[in-house]
């Protein structure tokens, strides 16, 4: 089984994350941001991977720090189930509608990272949550988990179905490239041989 445990602490938040590769999307969440427990909770269920994370911040100040580590946490975890990377399917692309909004997300676990966000918002916040820490969220998992990370919310109205089409997205396609393929199990998929330089 495909696994890791990581446990971060700062100065400004306390996290503890696990996650399953091969799980089913069971999820238990709780970061004291309501709406981001309600996107992460996504992540999990339609990638099929297994996420435990609680997370405690410095939510008195603001949630950026909570958004931001979190997305840190859950990256380096998993990285670390990744492991060398053997077999898996590594690239991904999916498009993910939601009512009337629609996002384009690509991705390669390509230990390179990089976040392209063509995402906008016309309200400053969802709920108690800016708008802005969602691109934040994004870049930090993209930078700790190595994925090359493209974004693009293609159109829609409501802010609320923009980013949970991104997230879904997210999901779907990570799922798809994590998973093992049959055909070249025992392999790393590049023909560097490595996917961890």
């Amino acid at each position: 089984m495909r696994k890791a445990q990581i446990d971060r602490k700062t100065n400004e938040t306390e996290i503890s994350v696990s996650v399953n590769l091969d799980g089913t999307g069971k999820c238990d969440i709780a970061t004291g941001v309501g709406f981001l427990d309600h996107m992460l909770e996504q992540v999990a269920r339609h990638s099929l991977i297994d996420i435990t994370l609680k997370a405690q911040g410095d939510l008195h100040v603001d949630q950026h720090h909570t958004t931001e580590d979190s997305g840190i946490a859950l990256g380096q975890a998993i990285a670390g189930a990744l492991g060398d990377k053997t077999g898996i399917v590594r690239f991904a692309s999916v498009f993910l509608p939601m009512d009337e909004a629609l996002t384009r997300v690509a991705l390669d676990i390509s230990g390179r990272p990089f976040l392209v966000w063509n995402v906008d918002f016309t309200r400053s916040k969802i709920g108690e949550m800016d708008t802005e820490l969602f691109q934040e969220w994004f870049h930090a998992f993209a930078q700790n988990a190595g994925l090359t990370l493209h974004m693009e919310n293609l159109y829609g109205e409501n802010n609320h179905h923009i980013v949970e089409s991104c997230y879904k997205g997210l999901a779907r396609a990570l799922g798809a490239a994590v998973a093992i393929d049959p055909r070249a199990a025992d392999r790393v998929p590049s023909t560097k041989g490595t996917l961890n330089i």
